[in-house]
């Protein structure tokens, strides 16, 4: 079975080419990932590691690495 994806495409105003994030309906952290005139939002783990994975100056892949407190 597939995952849904983790990284939402937020939309950049064409017009003014600027980015508006309402902070308060995001839960807890999360980061933004801009790219190549797009970008996009993923909620951070409460417990492991996100990585953003780069070639020649442009996002590739963006993982994951989570846990669990015993």
């Amino acid at each position: 079975m597939k995952e849904a994806a983790r990284l939402k495409t937020i939309e950049i105003n064409p017009r003014t080419n600027r980015l508006e994030i309402d902070i308060m309906e995001q839960k807890g952290s999360f980061a933004v990932v801009v790219c190549e005139g797009k970008a996009r939002l993923t909620e951070l783990p409460a417990h492991g590691d996100t990585e953003i994975i780069t070639h020649q100056g442009k996002v590739k892949r963006v993982n994951f690495d989570e846990g669990e407190d015993f």
